[in-house]
C-alpha cells in the first residue's frame, strides 16, 4: 500500500490555529469560529493505530462517491470523494461529499453518529472514549485531509472486516498487517534511508513497530545494533515495493 503523507496536494498536515480572543459581541465570536472550526495542537506522538469498522466506513465512501460536490481541503476546493480523518470528538473517518444532508463546516467538537468511529473512542458508546483518544494521539486534535480512499476500498473489496489506520500525526497510512502475519528469525528487508534496502533478522515484532538486525549486507551496516522500524516496513525478499 502506498504512504499517505499530509503535505501532498490531495491531503494536508492539520495546521495550528490560534482560538481568536473572545469579544463582547457573541454573535462576532460566532462568526469567527464558523470561518475557522478547527483548532489543532500538533505534536510528535508515537505511531497509533486506529481501527475502524470495515462496513462502517464503506458506507462513508459510498456517500462520498455519490455526491458531485466536496467540503474544500486547506488547499482550496476539492473535486473527487475522499475521506477526512477528524481527531476532536471522539476519532472518526467521514465522506467529504456535500448533499442535502451535509454541513458545510466540519468541526472537531461535533459529530454524527453515522460517521465511522475508531475502536474505543466513540462517544455515543464509550464512556472511556476521551481516555482512549488522549492514549492514541495525545493532544492531537484536528481535521486530515487524506488520500487512503482507494486503498482502503481495496481492502474492504477482499472481505476485511476491519480497517488499521496508522498515524504519527504528520502522516496517515492504511495499515495492512499484523505481527503475526511475520516470522521470528525470518529474513526481511527494509528502506535503508539511502535509497534502497537493508537485510535484516526480524527479531521481535508487535502490531505496531518490529525490531530487527541487518545481516547480509556489508560489514559496516551489519555492525549496526539492532533497531525499530515500523511493522509495514517489512519487505519479503521478493517483494517489490518501492523503498
Amino acid at each position: 500500500m502506498r504512504r499517505s503523507p499530509l503535505r501532498k496536494p490531495r491531503s494536508l498536515t492539520a495546521r495550528s490555529r490560534k482560538r481568536p480572543e473572545s469579544s463582547r459581541d457573541p454573535r462576532v465570536d460566532h462568526a469567527t469560529r464558523a470561518g475557522r472550526p478547527f483548532q489543532t495542537e500538533q505534536k510528535d506522538i508515537p505511531m497509533a493505530i486506529l481501527k475502524f469498522s470495515a462496513s462502517a466506513v464503506a458506507a462513508q465512501i459510498a456517500h462520498a462517491r455519490a455526491c458531485k460536490t466536496f467540503l474544500p481541503n486547506w488547499n482550496g476546493p476539492v473535486d473527487r470523494p475522499a475521506l477526512i480523518l477528524i481527531v476532536g470528538n471522539g476519532v472518526h473517518l467521514r465522506s467529504n461529499g456535500i448533499d442535502g444532508t451535509t454541513t458545510r463546516i466540519v468541526t472537531t467538537e461535533q459529530a454524527d453518529p453515522s460517521f465511522a468511529f475508531a475502536e474505543g473512542m466513540n462517544p455515543f458508546r464509550d464512556t472511556d472514549w476521551m481516555a482512549q483518544r488522549r492514549m492514541a494521539c495525545r493532544d492531537l486534535t484536528g481535521q486530515f485531509y487524506t488520500d487512503i480512499l482507494d486503498d482502503v476500498q481495496v481492502l474492504i473489496d477482499r472481505g476485511r472486516g476491519a480497517i488499521r489506520l496508522a498515524t504519527d500525526g504528520h502522516s496517515i497510512r492504511v495499515f495492512v498487517r499484523r505481527a503475526s502475519d511475520y516470522l521470528i528469525g525470518g529474513t526481511y528487508e527494509v528502506p535503508s534511508g539511502l535509497g534502497g534496502t537493508f537485510r535484516v533478522i526480524l527479531k521481535d515484532a508487535c502490531d505496531t513497530f518490529a525490531i530487527v538486525q541487518n545481516c547480509g549486507n556489508c560489514e559496516d551496516f551489519d555492525a549496526m545494533q539492532p533497531y525499530r522500524v515500523p511493522l509495514d516496513a517489512l519487505m519479503e525478499i521478493d517483494d517489490r515495493r518501492a523503498a
